[in-house]
């Protein structure tokens, strides 16, 4: 069964041209002009969205925050014409899994779909045959911080701390080997493999939103000047 893919721009051009070529990659394309209209259309049965950021009404960052908060995991990639590294940090933070300058070549749009959607199955295996670490009722327990491999959460005493999925899977690698210090490189390696955009800066900014959420908690991610980063499983 061909995978679905939902592009979302106000240009008719642009949805055109990417139907065009991406259904000649063997995809199931659907198009929307609006994030309004891709919410209707969307369903569970899309296997990524190429979304615009600069729309009429409802913005394409706005779109995706919506569906991560309500917990939507559906692969975003972003297209835009804003391309500076605040624009390409907004987009990870909101939940985008790749961002794509404009104007953009096919041959790239067509390599970055086929790398999100092959990381995307890769990570869904993993999480079937159940991470490789050993904890209790899949759950990894740290006194009162809690990181639940079933329910993609990190509650905090009864509290449920909101995390994009970016920041659930640092959070869970650096627990996961809590006496490990890993260099931004290997976060990079681990967690972004195959998007070679992503700078030693984007994972500094994902560490600093990840720790001002934790609030309290925040020393228990501890970084090392020179090295990187490490779980702090005592949180002293």
């Amino acid at each position: 069964m061909a995978e679905k893919i939902l592009v979302v721009d106000d240009g008719k051009n642009i949805c055109e041209i990417l139907e065009f070529n991406l259904s000649n990659e063997g995809y199931e394309v659907e198009c929307a002009y609006s994030a309004e209209e891709a919410l209707e259309k969307l369903t569970p049965g899309h296997s990524l969205i190429l979304l615009d950021v600069m729309m009429g009404g409802m913005s394409g960052y706005k779109m995706a925050e919506k569906l991560r908060k309500e917990e939507n995991p559906v692969p975003i990639i972003f297209l835009t014409a804003k391309d500076t590294e605040n624009d390409m940090l907004t987009g990870f933070s909101v939940g985008g899994d790749d961002y794509i300058s404009k104007p953009f070549s096919i041959k790239e749009v067509i390599a970055r779909v086929k790398a999100v959607l092959k990381r995307t199955e890769t990570r869904q295996k993993k999480q079937e045959s159940g991470p490789n670490i050993e904890k209790a009722e899949n759950k990894l327990v740290f006194n009162d911080l809690t990181i639940d491999f079933d329910t993609k959460e990190l509650i905090i005493g009864e509290e449920i701390v909101p995390l994009t999925r970016t920041e659930f899977e640092i959070i869970t690698l650096l627990a996961s080997n809590s006496s490990r210090v890993f260099e931004r490189e290997d976060i990079i390696d681990l967690i972004w493999k195959d998007a070679p955009y992503i700078t030693e800066r984007t994972i500094d900014v994902h560490i600093g939103r990840l720790r001002k959420k934790l609030g309290d908690k925040a020393s228990i991610i501890t970084s090392r000047p020179g090295y990187g980063y490490r779980f702090n499983d005592s949180g002293k």
